[in-house]
């Protein structure tokens, strides 16, 4: 398999590929001192030919320098955007821990309400005072009246709370996707991550070889 068929990352390739044609000058170099023989014998053609090989490949491995160089601090970005991004995955998750913290509060609230025998005479209403005083357009109201307004009132509550207690559900099934979102995009990016380290090894070594 070929090497750009494993290593997708553009500046990944640029340093693969400014490593070969280091290596193949840095060959050529060898071949061509070989094939002249010692100096003293050589020609002032080869010895000039000589001098321009070595030169493109003091500028190849400058240029490989620098561009080892910029993968190394772009590696370097890349793992404080991963560490960052693990931040934010953590605040979303207390976030969410709370907002399940504050569900089952609520849901218990809920079920407080709903495990009542609902008769109206059992209803969990307001005190009558509390009622009238909240709602004194009542107080001339005979009995019946005046327990309708207390149960409409109760209900008016309880759809609140349900509202509430929807709205609560929408926002964490949002963290929930949210959140298993920015874990797979840090999977991802871990993945990458170790490739690119793992193919940037042997150009270290190459590196390490020339200094």
């Amino acid at each position: 398999m070929a090497i750009d068929e494993i290593v997708t990352d553009a500046n990944l390739l640029t340093v693969l590929n400014a490593s070969r044609d280091t290596r193949v000058q840095a060959l050529n170099l060898v071949d061509q001192i070989a094939a002249t023989g010692p100096i003293e014998n050589a020609s002032p053609e080869a010895l000039q030919e000589a001098s321009k090989q070595q030169k493109l490949l003091i500028t190849n491995l400058a240029q490989l320098r620098g561009l080892h160089r910029a993968a190394y601090f772009a590696a370097r970005q890349t793992k404080s955007q991963t560490s960052e991004a693990r931040q934010e995955v953590d605040r979303l998750h207390l976030q969410l821990q709370n907002l399940y913290y504050e569900q089952r509060h609520l849901q218990g609230e809920i079920s407080a309400c709903e495990s009542y025998d609902h008769t109206y005479q059992q209803l969990p209403l307001i005190p009558l005072e509390d009622f009238i005083a909240l709602k004194p357009d009542h107080t001339e109201d005979d009995e019946v009246t005046l327990m309708i307004a207390r149960i409409d009132h109760e209900r008016s509550e309880r759809e609140a709370l349900e509202q509430k207690r929807m709205e609560l559900l929408k926002r964490k099934q949002k963290l929930i996707a949210d959140n298993k979102k920015r874990k797979e995009d840090l999977a991802n990016l871990d993945k990458e991550l170790e490739k690119f380290i793992d193919a940037a090894k042997p150009i270290q070594k190459l590196l390490d070889k020339n200094v």
